[in-house]
């Protein structure tokens, strides 16, 4: 008798203690509405899931590209990218992916399925149903190789930054426990996935406003929640089979490398390299996990170098045909 009281008191105290280290812990204390979004720049279209945030920028007749961004910073990763492309003539698409940014965060599962929809219909909404070459940024990656294999008639070509690759990071059985996993997770992991970010440069020094900017995303409630659900689906997915897909369909690929990529090492560039033997590979030094951003003087020219040579290409097939 006395060993179950002391059981409940055990549990009582537990629960507690998570219950405060949720409160004092989780930085989620608003709801995603109007009110967030009255300041944020772009545009907003409501898809089959939810609000998707966009922008579109550059000359109308310019060639199509869309901008994927990887597993949690939002559209703004591109900044430079979208300057750069559009001074080069493209029209260029770039969005919050659910669940991140000023995007709505729809309590379903973050799989594969719902980013191939959300990125066909917000597509759809544009008007943009010919040909678009996509650029995916590390879990941008298999997002864009999945658009790509799913929709080839869709897909000109796809460039890879950074790819997601190797095996997949599970979530401790722990942050998967109904209920008290969610509880530890905004507690415990959400609160530190800000200062995180930094590791992605290779002189973090450069960018003092990158934490204060991704932290903005971190107070709409549903953020932690996507995040943890994104990482939990990937469970059981090979990414060397969803690249070895476009190989097999032969789509123009880029792929890019920091060669001090400590988030997904370069070491993975050669399976991906080997699912896809058509991709012009270009590892850039003095660059980490966002090759994009640090070594613009590099990477912006082969990038635009590659579009308009993806796009030369589909006009002569176009006029033979």
């Amino acid at each position: 008798m006395r060993l179950g009281r002391l059981l409940v008191i055990v549990v009582a105290i537990v629960a507690a203690c998570i219950t405060a280290l949720y409160d004092i812990r989780n930085p989620e204390q608003r709801d995603l509405g109007a009110a967030a979004r009255q300041s944020a720049p772009g545009r907003f279209v409501t898809l089959g899931d939810g609000v998707t945030h966009y922008e579109v920028a550059g000359p109308d007749s310019g060639q199509r590209v869309v901008l994927v961004h990887g597993f949690s910073v939002p559209y703004y990763i591109w900044d430079s990218t979208v300057t750069a492309l559009t001074a080069a003539g493209f029209r260029v698409a770039r969005y919050d992916q659910f669940g991140r940014g000023f995007s709505d965060r729809p309590n379903v599962p973050y799989d594969a399925d719902l980013f191939d929809r959300q990125l066909v219909q917000l597509l759809d909404s544009l008007g943009w149903r010919e040909r678009v070459d996509v650029v995916g940024l590390s879990m941008g990656g298999p997002v864009s190789a999945t658009f790509a294999t799913r929709h080839p008639e869709r897909a000109r070509s796809i460039t890879l930054v950074d790819p997601a690759a190797g095996p997949r990071t599970i979530p401790p059985v722990i942050f998967r426990v109904p209920i008290l996993g969610i509880a530890l997770w905004q507690g415990l992991a959400v609160p530190g996935m800000a200062d995180g970010q930094l590791t992605d440069f290779v002189e973090p020094a450069k960018w003092p406003d990158w934490t204060d900017r991704y932290r903005v995303q971190m107070q709409d409630r549903g953020f932690g929640r996507a995040l943890l659900s994104t990482l939990t689906e990937t469970k059981g997915i090979e990414l060397d089979s969803v690249y070895a897909r476009v190989g097999a369909i032969g789509t123009r690929t880029l792929l890019i490398w920091g060669t001090e990529d400590s988030t997904v090492s370069i070491k993975h560039a050669e399976s991906v390299r080997k699912a896809i033997p058509q991709a012009q590979f270009h590892p850039i030094e003095r660059a980490g996990h966002l090759p994009h951003m640090e070594r613009t003087d590099v990477v912006n020219p082969l990038l635009i170098e590659f579009l308009r040579s993806a796009g030369l290409r589909a006009d002569t097939t176009r006029k033979a045909a």
